[in-house]
């Protein structure tokens, strides 16, 4: 695992074997977050990374300047390696949640401009994350959910379907909440 860009461009991390995760590739990565570059300010950008994983993609997005982000992991191996790697960086900017994304979700009164969503990808509720989170309310107008899906799920049809992006195997699919 590496990061691509920005004040931790080039550390890498070797999780652990007993790891639990499916990571986003690195083609794919650095595939999103080119777009990202041209859409957002990093340094205004508040982001929340549900299903955490390895940790890569909050660490990108703390590399590049974000001033917070919320990481949501439920794997005790998963975790552990995640908030060694945060300390180890000294990514103060990342916090490390360990507990259930969707009732931290459904329980949660912050709102912010970017969330990243990787279920796993047989997780019986990966189609109901978009309406999760529209439903609680949880972007700031304007912000964007980028969620990661296999090929075999399409949201187009979703009322704040953005568009839908394919890296090899990844898919990502943008919903972005109206402006005020």
């Amino acid at each position: 695992m590496r990061i691509i860009s920005g004040k931790y461009k080039g550390r890498h991390f070797s999780p652990p074997k007993n790891l639990k995760a499916r990571p986003t590739t690195d083609v794919a990565k650095e595939a999103l977050f080119d777009i990202l570059n041209n859409r957002i300010d990093y340094e205004e950008t508040r982001v929340l990374d549900m299903f955490g994983g390895t940790g890569s993609i909050s660490l990108e997005f703390a590399s590049r300047g974000c001033p917070s982000v919320t990481l949501l992991e439920m794997n005790s191996t998963n975790y552990a390696f995640i908030k060694k790697t945060v300390t180890e960086l000294k990514a103060e900017e990342i916090n490390a949640i360990k507990g259930d994304t969707f009732k931290y979700v459904e329980k949660c009164s912050a709102k912010f401009d970017m969330i990243f969503a990787d279920p796993p990808y047989d997780h019986p509720r990966l189609k109901d994350v978009p309406d999760l989170i529209f439903q609680n309310e949880l972007l700031n107008p304007g912000g964007l959910l980028i969620l990661e899906h296999p090929k075999d799920f399409s949201f187009e049809s979703h009322p704040q379907f953005l568009e839908h992006r394919k890296y090899g195997h990844v898919n990502f699919t943008f919903f972005q909440k109206e402006e005020a």
